[in-house]
């Protein structure tokens, strides 16, 4: 999955926390929050909030499906709210690979074309 696939993806996806996100399509859209936010900031603070609000749901929901992937349930993202080790105990979570098999679907390719219909 490349950039703009998991820009695709991640919005299609909106809301649903269900299934599971591979590695790729996790770390191309935190990618592109990341150089979003740091455009945005340059122009204008407002917009860049306005991106912040607007972005929240989908990063919060292919997290979800990313923790899903390593056989994890979502609510590990709360993790974030501890500073370093709960970052660091949260992107060693999000690095790490797929397992097989997983209580959450039979396998990422299931869940990555489901609602994109590829």
């Amino acid at each position: 999955m490349g950039f703009v696939d998991a820009i695709k993806t991640c919005f299609y996806k909106y809301a649903y926390f269900a299934g599971r996100a591979s590695k790729a399509e996790f770390w191309w859209f935190f990618l592109f929050l990341i150089l979003g936010s740091l455009v945005l900031s340059s122009i204008n603070k407002v917009f860049n909030d306005v991106f912040a609000v607007a972005t929240l749901v989908p990063s919060l929901a292919v997290g979800s499906r990313r923790l899903h992937d390593t056989d994890r349930s979502g609510w590990w993202q709360l993790l974030w709210l501890i500073p370093l080790l709960g970052w660091i105990a949260i992107i060693y979570f999000l690095t790490q690979d797929a397992k097989e098999p997983n209580r959450f679907t039979e396998n990422v390719a299931d869940s990555t074309n489901t609602l994109v219909g590829k």
